[in-house]
């Protein structure tokens, strides 16, 4: 599922950490390791990826996260505030430089608060922090795993290339 453009987005996210001496950790829930993976995938990776969770359940955020009792309280899901909330716990988690997170739904059923098929959430925290919401339209949830993780490289290229 690491398809050449995500290798790509990989690769350029690897130099752009290793040059300044940077770290990334990622919370990931419907792309199921893929953007790790993706990272990971990248020879050398130990010099800027810190670590990842898999936080597909309330069980793993709780476990994984450390979010305090408060934390999520008023955030609604799949937005692009609690995406930001999961990046920055990421990040304080592995004590990096960034962090990166993703929720979502990827199909093939609509997600259990009412969100369609194919809409994901994803966030970068650190130096610069952004969020965005994506829905491609489509309830494959391969072709969405994979989508999801390319956007979620290309936002985080795109926020190294602004620091």
């Amino acid at each position: 599922m690491i398809n050449e453009r995500i290798q790509v987005l990989a690769e350029d996210i690897a130099k752009q950490l290793v040059r300044r001496n940077e770290t990334v950790s990622v919370a990931e829930s419907t792309t199921g390791g893929l953007i790790s993976a993706s990272l990971l995938s990248v020879a050398g990776a130990s010099k800027f990826y810190r670590g990842g969770s898999v936080v597909y359940t309330r069980e793993s955020r709780k476990a994984f996260l450390d979010f305090e009792q408060n934390r999520l309280q008023g955030l609604k899901p799949l937005t692009p505030e609690m995406a930001q909330a999961f990046a920055e716990a990421a990040q304080a988690k592995l004590n990096a430089n960034w962090g990166i997170a993703e929720l979502g739904a990827s199909g093939p059923d609509d997600s259990p608060y009412g969100h369609p098929a194919g809409s994901t959430v994803f966030a970068v925290a650190g130096p610069l922090a952004c969020s965005k919401l994506l829905q491609t339209g489509i309830n494959d949830r391969r072709q969405n795993m994979t989508l999801f993780t390319e956007a979620v490289l290309e936002l985080f290229l795109v926020t190294l290339e602004q620091t």
